[in-house]
This record gives C-alpha cells, structure tokens and sequence, in this order.
C-alpha cells in the first residue's frame, strides 16, 4: 500500500506573526525613502526641523528664564551683549533685550509660537479647503460655481491682505477684550482663511477625476452616502499633492505670522513671536544692540529654510513622472 502524502498545511497567523515590522520594511524600502536617503541636503533639512520642534516642545526645560513672566524679567539685565563678547554675562547666551529677557529663551518661547499659529492655521486651511473642495468636486453645477468664483476672487489679492483684512475685523469688533490667546486664535484663523484656496482647488480637480472612475461607481450603486464615498474612497487618493501644499504653506505660515507681527498686527510684546522678536529687536538695531534682532531673524530663516528644502523634495518624491 502506499504512503499518502499529506500537504504540508500552514497557520494562517505564522507569517503575520514573523512580518511584525513588515509595514517598517516597506517604508524603509519605499521609494518616498530611497529618494530621501539619496539627498544629504533633504537629510540636513529635515534634522534642522526636527531640531526645531524640538526646541520649541522642551522650551521651558532649556531655557534659563520665562520671558512671558515679568516677575522673572530684571531691568538690570537689560541689553547685556552675548555671552562670547567681552561686555557678556553668564547665563545669556545671546544676550538680553531691553527688559532684560534672555534672547535665547524668548527665541525658543517665540519659535514655539511661531510654529503652534503656523500649524494650526495650516490645518485650519487645509480642512476648509478639502472640504470645500471636495464638494465643489464631487456635487458639481452650481455649488461647485460659486465656490470656485469665491476662490478665484481671493486669488486675487496677496494672502498677507486677507490676513490683515481679518486681523483688523476682529480686532474692530472685539477691541482691547482680545487677550494673547485670542489674538493667536485670530492669527489662525487669519492664516487659515488666506491659504485654503490652493487645497480647494488641488482638491477639485483630483476629484473630478476620481469620481469617474469605476471604483466610485460601485460605492454608490451598493447605496454609500456622498460623504463616505468622498472621505473614504475619494480623498485618500488626492493625499500626495495635499502633503505637499501642506509642507510648503506650513513655511508661508509662519512667515505670514511673522510679517503680521512684525507690523504690529500679531502677537503683543508679553506673548512674542519670532516676528515680535524681530520687531522689538529692529527698533535697537542702529542702536548697537545687534543681537536683539540678528539672532531670532536667524532663527526665523532657519526654519523657512529647512521646511521649503523638506516641501521641495516631498513634490519631487511624489511626482509619479520623475520616479
């Protein structure tokens, strides 16, 4: 009698079991990564970031004092040179400014604002601009009309005038009841209403293109509702330009903060920002006290600098034609 061979039967959980880090070998192996590792100036840009936000989540445990706390400010300290110079005092490592805040603590304080407003506005941007464009996208006629004029009337003017138009409407309506706090939200919000444009129309056209496809069709002919389809099946499938608007208004953010503030129209001189800073510090300059504005202006470059490099790159990484 012969053997009966019996097939050799596999668990279905053993390769889940052994790929635990399987979703890490495939980003380490994507081409998002290849792309990254090739370029030492991407590399440099994106640790300069992360750099950052570093310095900007652990300021109060690096910095020597708490330039929003005048009970920690001394007149006394005021407009000490850096510490490398021969008028420096330990612990400033920068310097002082004229109410003797430590310029490397208020560079770290206003680096952790600059990038809260800029963040912040640009997730409020991007949301209003999805949504929007998903709508005018996916429902088309006269919906998608009147978003798309509204759109074009606001490509119309810089983003920097939509900012000071709301600033200055809020500051008209609410008056001195705004405190630092409101006047950040007001920021937001302000940054957020100047840039949502581009993600709306980004947005519309991926869709436009999307919603033909058979994949669509199928969701509504099983009876999917509008919203799912488009959250679930459409706009997944539009992430890779919405990354990069994103990476590169993130960049447009913050330097619209800091020009606002620069102008006054952003953050008082209690709560500053890299633009207060550089406000403040412009006003000592022919002064002799150089330090006051050069290094938060420094500071400010640096970030603009190394979020282009990284938004950059990312067009490059997810453009299909350069692959």
């Amino acid at each position: 009698m012969s053997d009966a061979v019996v097939p050799h039967r596999v668990e279905p959980n053993a390769p889940a079991a052994r790929s635990g880090t399987g979703w890490l070998k495939r980003a380490l192996d994507s081409d998002i990564f290849y792309s990254f590792r090739r370029s030492r100036m991407t590399m440099v840009a994106a640790a300069v970031t992360i750099l950052f936000f570093l310095l900007a989540i652990f300021a109060s445990q690096l910095a020597v004092q708490n330039p929003f706390d005048p009970a920690q400010l001394q007149l006394m300290n005021s407009r000490i040179s850096p510490l490398w110079t021969a008028e420096g005092q330990s612990p400033f490592l920068l310097g002082t400014d004229e109410q003797g805040r430590d310029v490397f603590s208020a560079i770290l304080y206003g680096l952790r604002i600059s990038l809260v407003v800029g963040v912040l506005g640009v997730i409020f941007a991007g949301t209003l601009g999805i949504t929007l464009g998903l709508i005018a996208g996916y429902v088309g006629g006269a919906i998608d009309g009147l978003i798309m004029r509204i759109a074009d009337v606001q490509l119309t003017f810089p983003a920097i005038l939509i900012a000071l138009l709301v600033n200055g409407v809020a500051k008209s309506v609410f008056g001195n009841r705004l405190d630092a706090m409101s006047t950040l939200a007001v920021l937001v919000v302000a940054i957020g209403l100047s840039f949502w444009v581009q993600y709306a129309r980004t947005v519309r056209g991926s869709v436009m293109v999307e919603k033909n496809k058979d994949y669509v069709a199928a969701a509504q002919l099983i009876g999917l509702p509008a919203p799912k389809i488009m959250l679930r099946h459409v706009l997944p499938n539009t992430m890779g330009p919405i990354l990069v608007i994103a990476t590169i208004n993130l960049a447009l953010a913050i330097i619209t903060e800091a020009t606002l503030s620069f102008l006054g129209a952003g953050m008082p001189d209690t709560m500053p920002s890299l633009g207060t800073l550089i406000r403040i510090g412009n006003n000592y300059l022919f002064a002799g006290e150089w330090w006051i504005v050069a290094f938060p202006g420094i500071a400010l470059a640096g970030l603009i600098l190394s979020i282009n490099l990284l938004g950059d790159w990312l067009r490059d990484a997810l453009n299909p034609k350069l692959r």
